[in-house]
């Protein structure tokens, strides 16, 4: 196994990001970057089982069109990581910022904390593609906005209750929306409602909460048996009557 270190500190992300893509090229198997501070892109476009470690915190763009690394980011995290992202993984032992996930087509990021508004925007599954965006902590308002497939999975362990953010799946047509606890009606956007959770769903969502509460150390019991609000799309084209047709 090739390990390697590159110490971030003080590097525009051009250069940090060719020192990634040269080791990659050369077939390293991990990656670890030191010092990392707002510096974009990094891992963007990249292929392989490359495992990349980041200590500190990673600028915009994290993983965009990513396909096949891993990411494992200790820090916090700016936003949109995984943007349009078609395999591998992202973990993020923090939080991030806004659009995380956006047009994300493939693979799973995980957040063990809280993220921003418009997380999980324009999500998109294909055949067996399925993408996840899963988060410990609570989302921001329009979560899952325009998703056309995937699954979003939010825990809320920094809160308890009710979800009383706005524009819930707002414009959803595809995939589905689990929030732990309850949610109101009126936070869902539109396109969005509320569906049936029960044995079945439960079944789909337990092996990532079990994933989840082993990547990041804590007893999934504490989440397994609790019940979770199911929101998916009314229909495939909800805005279809904003359009005029001859």
């Amino acid at each position: 196994m090739r390990k390697i270190q590159i110490d971030a500190t003080n590097k525009y992300y051009t250069e940090l990001n060719q020192e990634i893509r040269k080791a990659v090229a050369a077939e390293v198997d991990e990656i670890v970057i030191e010092n990392v501070l707002g510096q974009r892109f990094i891992a963007d476009g990249l292929k392989g089982d490359v495992t990349i470690t980041i200590n500190g915190v990673p600028g915009a763009d994290l993983g965009m069109f990513m396909n096949g690394p891993t990411c494992i980011v200790h820090g916090n995290c700016e936003h949109a990581p995984g943007n349009t992202m078609d395999g591998g993984s992202i973990i993020i032992y923090g939080g991030a910022g806004d659009a995380v996930a956006h047009s994300m087509r493939g693979g799973k990021i995980m957040v063990r904390d809280a993220i921003g508004y418009r997380g999980g925007i324009h999500m998109k599954e294909y055949d067996t593609k399925r993408p996840l965006l899963m988060v410990g902590g609570s989302a921001r308002a329009f979560l899952g906005e325009y998703m056309a497939g995937g699954l979003i999975i939010v825990l809320g362990l920094d809160q308890e209750g009710t979800m009383n953010e706005r524009g819930i799946g707002s414009g959803i047509h595809g995939g589905e929306i689990y929030i732990r606890g309850s949610v109101k009606e009126t936070c869902l956007g539109i396109g969005a409602k509320i569906k049936p959770y029960g044995k079945e769903e439960k079944e789909v969502i337990s092996p990532y909460l079990r994933e989840f509460a082993e990547i990041f150390n804590f007893k999934p019991s504490v989440i397994l048996d609790d019940q979770f609000t199911r929101i998916g799309p009314i229909s495939s084209r909800p805005f279809a009557n904003k359009y005029t047709w001859e």
